[in-house]
């Protein structure tokens, strides 16, 4: 099958499903409320167009969650191998933030921001349609691979060279909502990444003797950034002062993590001390998916451990926040249920119903049974975005060069004449 083929298939695909939203009795009905809220039906709303492609790729149905190209395969009949096998790319399709190397006559020569690699992509469209675009403007795009080719889906938005501090904001944006998006599609980088887990786990164990520890918003960042420089440099500190329980362990609404985009990162660096509440953190290690500070994470275990637990103060609504918040792996709440015998007998009853624990991640926490996904707190360590975006490390072409064979110490000020340390600056990069 030759490109021009390829690109009648998948825009095949596109237009056959597009055409099962809108006819499938359950799931136009969804669609057309989908429609109503993003105000696609309105005159001066998003086109129809893109709505439709937008609901085809982000949405999930169901109990279990499954995504429109899921559907769209259970419920079409007599679809070919090749058929199948674009809808399950599509499927798998990688959303991020791009930077434009080189326009060519099909395509683009592309720089993914998020988990650094380069991509020659197709363009499904005429490339008359993205005249204006050029070398060193950003993309907000949606890429599909098909037998090792790359094909483009779908640009969302578009940033010019001018825009990188924004372009890069966007990306730190996507790797917090979506860390494995880091090295989704990079096997050297998602390599990395598990050395790190490993590594970092190690010296958590050693420095703390645990893998849990519980304390306030009040002295998280202290403790972590403690560990932080323990697992830099081996500076090992004292922290059992910062270890401090809440007066009362109970769950509430925190104003701060109701954030939008356009402080989310201000705010998140900010970090748990900043915020005007008094509540508990846990500062957790899984072995096999890496750091979390986990608010709430002790009240969520004293529903467990007290002999009355309504006597907690929101119960419910803290079991619900535990379940429900997809940054909240599977992996934690097995590790809660192993620790509690009573853990499903009360999380049953507040949900009134009679789950196993398989059938509660199953409904839950689907994205982490089906994929291996790295804590956001530890794939930053190894995210040349989040570097960026922190001022950490400039643009190599603003630099000076430096005398590699003189002898600097990480804590000694950098030579660029930055003013920092330079384990802060270029000895990030390092």
């Amino acid at each position: 099958m030759n490109i021009q083929e390829r690109m009648d298939s998948i825009n095949g695909v596109i237009k056959n499903i597009a055409e099962f939203i809108q006819t499938h009795e359950d799931i136009k009905t969804d669609f057309n409320e989908y429609l109503r809220t993003i105000g696609a039906t309105t005159k001066t709303g998003i086109p129809l167009q893109t709505a439709c492609f937008s609901y085809i790729l982000e949405r999930n149905l169901g109990e279990d969650l499954k995504s429109i190209p899921q559907l769209y395969l259970e419920n079409t009949k007599g679809l070919d191998k090749d058929t199948k096998n674009v809808v399950e790319a599509i499927d798998e399709s990688i959303s991020s933030v791009f930077e434009i190397k080189k326009v060519t006559k099909t395509g683009f020569e592309l720089y993914n921001i998020v988990n650094e690699r380069k991509y020659m992509i197709v363009s499904l469209m005429k490339m008359t349609a993205f005249r204006g675009l050029g070398s060193g403007d950003y993309i907000i795009a949606r890429i599909v691979n098909i037998n090792g080719d790359y094909y483009l889906l779908e640009i969302s938005g578009v940033l010019p060279a001018t825009k990188k501090d924004d372009a890069y904001r966007f990306a730190v944006a996507k790797i917090i909502q979506n860390p494995e998006l880091v090295y989704l599609d990079n096997p050297e980088k998602q390599k990395e990444v598990e050395e790190d887990v490993a590594e970092i786990y190690e010296k958590f164990t050693e420095f703390f003797g645990t893998t849990e520890i519980i304390t306030t918003n009040k002295y998280a960042d202290d403790i972590i950034g403690i560990f932080n420089d323990y697992a830099e440099e081996g500076t090992k500190a004292e922290f059992k002062e910062l270890i401090v329980e809440p007066e009362e362990y109970k769950f509430f609404d925190v104003s701060e993590f109701n954030n939008s985009y356009d402080n989310f990162l201000e705010n998140s660096l900010g970090g748990f001390s900043s915020h005007k509440e008094t509540y508990d953190v846990g500062i957790i290690y899984d072995k096999e998916l890496g750091l979390y500070a986990i608010p709430f994470y002790g009240t969520f275990n004293k529903i467990f451990e007290v002999k009355d637990y309504t006597t907690i103060e929101n119960y419910d609504a803290c079991i619900k926040y535990f379940l429900q918040n997809d940054k909240f792996s599977a992996n934690l709440i097995k590790m809660v249920a192993d620790k509690h015998k009573n853990f499903m007998e009360i999380v049953n009853s507040v949900l009134a119903k009679n789950y196993s624990l398989d059938d509660l991640l199953k409904k839950y926490k689907r994205r982490y049974v089906n994929n291996k996904i790295i804590s956001s707190t530890t794939v930053l360590y190894r995210s040349n975005a989040f570097s960026s975006t922190l001022g950490i490390i400039e643009d190599n072409e603003n630099k000076p060069q430096i005398d590699t064979t003189q002898k600097i110490g990480r804590n000694d000020p950098c030579p660029c004449g930055s003013g920092k340390k330079y384990k802060k600056c270029c000895g990030a990069a390092v």
